[in-house]
């Protein structure tokens, strides 16, 4: 299930304009998910309306996470779907917190459909 929610979930995130998509597998690194994914909006707005689609396409699918936070402020919200924790951060807060460069390594990047386009934009 975990492949095919990380695919549901980039695709969805990818569709709503979400930019530096990124997912990491962190199986090894740490017990509390399998995989992070980690994206950013170019505003607080965009940020709460990628968290706003994301939550209501997953739950058409009964697919429901089991913790939510950051919602209010919309400059970094976590969903937790339990074996993948999305971060949603505005720009600034992306590049404050650098998530993904404290959880990169040199093999854990999961290669997404849309890499090489992201790439070009």
């Amino acid at each position: 299930m975990t492949n095919e929610l990380i695919t549901k979930i980039t695709d969805i995130l990818y569709d709503k304009k979400a930019q530096n998509i990124i997912a990491l597998d962190v199986h090894d690194l740490t017990v509390i998910t399998d995989c992070m994914i980690i994206a950013n909006g170019r505003s607080a707005l965009q940020v709460k309306a990628l968290a706003d689609d994301l939550e209501e396409k997953l739950s058409e699918e009964g697919i429901e996470p089991t913790r939510t936070e950051g919602h209010q402020d919309g400059r970094w919200i976590v969903l937790d779907y339990g074996s993948v924790l999305v971060h949603l951060f505005h720009p600034e807060e992306r590049e404050f917190y650098r998530l993904d460069k404290l959880w990169e390594n040199d093999q854990n990047r999961i290669a997404l459909a849309f890499d090489a386009v992201q790439d070009e934009d």
